[in-house]
């Protein structure tokens, strides 16, 4: 970042104390003179060890700044400094006391780089003390052993004089058993930024306050009319309860001037929760959460707060843009998810906390932007590019720090974050001198920007994504501090970016060379977006059957935006871990759909019906589907007047439907069927079911030689009739000669044979009908139903088909 004249130099000093300083200085300097003329002398020799002494053992104590208030005082305030002193040394320290430095005021943002870097004390570079009773003093200091210690100083005592930034140490000064003199042995730097009166012209300050988190939620949802939402774990709901990240994050925003940025599928995931959801074990299996309460406070409190507030959606899911744009493009489809992710974005925030947000910005990983991730960023809609200025860097040589706003040509403008400030809070808040260290060089860096130039510009401040709670505790006092302050105003992001841009400030994007390695390593390879691919297409086709869409294309669609988040940076098995998942559960839903297993059938006869089941076990009904049956052999057996044939399929939810289809032989022989489901657009859907049909058919040649049997018989039994009946015309006409009134016959031994003409004529007669039905042909299915139109159950082995 380019800046007002950067190099070591002070500041006009007030009056006293340049008189003060000069005056020594005129008395020293024939002295000095002399000195510079002679050999050193042993005293001299001992002054110069001395000195270096005392510049190398400021590391045997470590000094902690652990708070300092006011972070911006004004006149008669009362400035207090509280921290701690702890012995690394081996050596007890006697005669010790903590003192307050205030060296001379900086004059450019790198010099406040290079202050904040020195560890140790310096003669010469480091002022003497503030001294007098303004000190804290300890007998002994013991080795390992740490000690509070509280200054407090008036702003008068501390000489401070124009408008600027002023350096502040606290140093502890004190003997040890090896070198019996005062020695600094430990020292803490940090800024006064001294702004008493207000500013002429003020720094257009916008603070963007981010709502973002990890991805939540599942594609899963359950079969009830709510369609309950099931969650990767409960690690929302502590975030959401009081104390947690969010919670801090939304109380401590609730009392800034700052630009809420809220990633919507937070929001969603949140309201998910308002009601019933679910938790998913390591099992699988799922379990009721309980955390309603917390969710709904959390959202109730979220609503009141950004009424009337500046707020920016991102799209949904906050999808990583430069991943996109590196590894993504390329895959068919992928730049849609980012629209339909744009598209979804007010809506979402519209609907939960009934505000309309601006949804024209788009924010690179890092604020790190090279041509390609710009025009992936800008090809859903958005015409603003949130970058930083580490990545825009100024090439121009300017002498300041110009306005964030840069036309960067395509009517896309870059709003250029300031790096310092934005990554001013990253570090490890959790301890008191880190945090206060942090809060006093980010004030010194807004106050020296203000003071570079007289003319009005706008900064922006981009902070890490998902700060943790203390990192947000510490980014709240710092802007709190800002906005008290006497040199800056609030602005909103919108307003940033439409302000007047400096003509020399750069435009110029960098290339994909300059985009840093280590951000690169984090993206998402090419085959996430491959596989986010392969669900969609499956997701296209089985909504294609839905008789409700809604109710899977929404909790896809959005898990299908989770899967490019840029959370998952850093976290590549996890997120790989997720993509998979969705694309099971998809799996798992479409083939709630399926053909029934067929077993193989028996066909004897000319034709027949083939009935195949298709089963829905989705609680909605599915249309839009095509059964074909297809015939291997069609010229041993077809199906309907062909080698396949096609019949529509609607199946209620949770039901089964049988469909049946006209077959007809012409060879005997096994065939191999083929039933398949496709969707109205000709897509294969699902596994085909493939069985046997075993075709018996008699054909004309035996037909003529059954028929020709049956003819001899007939013939056989007239023939047998005709001589029977010829006999008793014969045994009639005997009878007649006779004995009239005889009636009966006696054989020789007086045996009596008794005739029945009619039942020996009528004999043969039922002989030959009985011995025809055993040979009538057997039909299969006049004893046995057709399959039941609801029936699921597969057909049993050695199935014989209707003719």
């Amino acid at each position: 970042m380019a800046e007002a004249a950067d190099f070591q130099g002070t500041s006009p000093s007030p009056a006293r104390r340049w008189l003060r300083r000069s005056g020594a200085l005129l008395a020293g300097a024939p002295l000095l003179a002399g000195l510079l003329q002679l050999p050193l002398s042993a005293p001299a020799e001992a002054v110069q060890k001395a000195s270096a002494a005392r510049a190398t053992g400021s590391g045997t104590v470590d000094v902690s700044l652990d708070s300092l208030t006011p972070s911006v005082p004004t006149d008669g305030d009362t400035v207090t400094v509280s921290g701690s002193v702890t012995n690394k040394g081996k050596q007890k320290i006697t005669d010790a006391h903590v003192g307050l430095r205030v060296g001379p005021s900086l004059n450019s943002r790198s010099a406040i780089d290079t202050a904040a870097r020195r560890t140790s004390f310096q003669p010469g570079l480091d002022a003497p003390e503030v001294g007098g009773k303004y000190v804290a003093k300890f007998s002994e200091l013991a080795a390992g052993v740490s000690q509070r210690f509280s200054i407090s100083v008036p702003v008068k005592e501390l000489d401070l004089g124009d408008d600027g930034v002023y350096q502040l140490a606290v140093s502890l000064t004190g003997r040890t058993a090896a070198q019996q003199w005062d020695q600094v042995l430990g020292i803490e730097r940090t800024f006064l930024p001294w702004q008493p009166e207000a500013a002429d012209s003020k720094t257009r300050t916008t603070y963007l306050w981010p709502l973002i988190s990890t991805v939540h939620l599942t594609a899963e949802t359950g079969s009830d009319e709510q369609q309950t939402r099931v969650f990767k774990n409960d690690e929302l709901a502590k975030e959401l309860s009081p104390g947690g990240r969010l919670d801090q994050m939304l109380s401590l925003g609730s009392g800034l001037d700052v630009t809420w940025v809220l990633d919507p599928d937070l929001l969603a995931s949140v309201d998910a929760m308002r009601d019933s959801y679910r938790i998913q074990g390591p099992d699988g299996t799922t379990t009721a959460g309980k955390n309603q309460a917390v969710a709904r406070a959390w959202l109730d409190k979220l609503e009141k707060t950004v009424q009337d507030k500046k707020v920016v959606a991102l799209p949904f899911a906050d999808p990583d843009l430069a991943s996109l744009a590196h590894n993504g493009k390329d895959v068919t489809g992928s730049l849609s998810h980012l629209k339909e992710a744009t598209d979804v974005a007010a809506s979402t925030v519209d609907t939960i906390l009934h505000v309309k947000p601006s949804t024209e910005f788009a924010w690179p990983a890092d604020g790190a932007v090279d041509p390609s991730i710009v025009k992936v960023a800008t090809s859903a809609g958005a015409d603003t590019v949130i970058a930083r200025s580490d990545s825009m860097r100024e090439t121009g040589g300017l002498s300041y720090t110009p306005s964030a706003a840069r036309p960067i040509g395509g009517g896309t403008t870059a709003v250029v974050a300031d790096a310092r400030l934005s990554t001013q809070f990253q570090g490890d808040m959790t301890k008191a001198a880190n945090s206060t260290l942090a809060i006093q060089e980010f004030l010194a860096q807004s106050l020296m920007i203000n003071l570079q130039e007289d003319e009005q510009r706008s900064i922006v401040v981009a902070p890490q994504r998902m700060p943790s709670a203390s990192q947000a505790q510490t980014m709240a006092q710092a802007l709190k501090a800002l906005q008290e302050g006497n040199w800056s105003e609030s602005q909103g992001l919108t307003a940033a970016a439409k302000a007047k841009p400096d003509p020399a400030a750069t435009t110029k994007v960098p290339s994909a060379s300059a985009y840093p390695s280590s951000l690169r390593k984090q993206e998402l390879p090419r085959s996430a977006f491959e596989r986010i691919q392969a669900t969609q297409t499956k997701l296209d086709n089985f909504q294609v059957i839905l008789t409700d869409k809604s109710r899977v294309a929404t909790p896809f669609g959005r898990a299908i935006d989770r899967g490019m988040s840029t959370s998952w940076r850093g976290r590549p098995a996890e997120a790989a871990t997720f993509r998979v998942g969705v694309e099971a559960y998809l799996n798992n839903l479409t083939g709630l759909v399926r053909l029934i297993d067929k077993s193989d059938a028996k066909l004897s006869g000319r034709s027949a019906t083939i009935p195949v089941t298709v089963q829905n076990n989705l609680v909605q009904g599915v249309d839009n589907l095509v059964l074909r049956l297809t015939s291997k052999k069609p010229n041993r057996l077809k199906i309907g007047n062909g080698p396949y044939y096609e019949q529509p399929i609607k199946v209620a939810g949770e039901h089964s439907q049988s469909v049946k289809f006209t077959t007809s032989a012409e060879a005997n022989g096994p065939v191999m069927v083929v039933a398949q489901l496709y969707t109205a657009d000709g897509q294969a859907y699902g596994p085909e079911v493939t069985f046997e049909v075993k075709v018996t058919e008699f054909t004309p040649t035996v037909m003529l030689v059954i028929g020709g049997g049956v003819l001899l018989l007939v013939l056989a039994g007239f023939r047998m009739y005709t001589q029977r009946k010829r006999a008793a015309t014969r045994q009639a006409e005997e009878a007649q000669d006779g004995p009239e009134d005889e009636a009966v016959n006696k054989d020789a031994d007086g045996t009596v044979d008794t005739e029945d003409t009619e039942d020996s004529a009528k004999g043969p007669e039922r002989e030959s009908e009985a011995e025809s039905g055993a040979d009538d042909p057997e039909h299969p299915s006049d004893p046995t139903p057709d399959t039941a139109p609801e029936s699921a159950d597969p057909s049993g082995t050695g199935e014989r088909v209707d003719r």
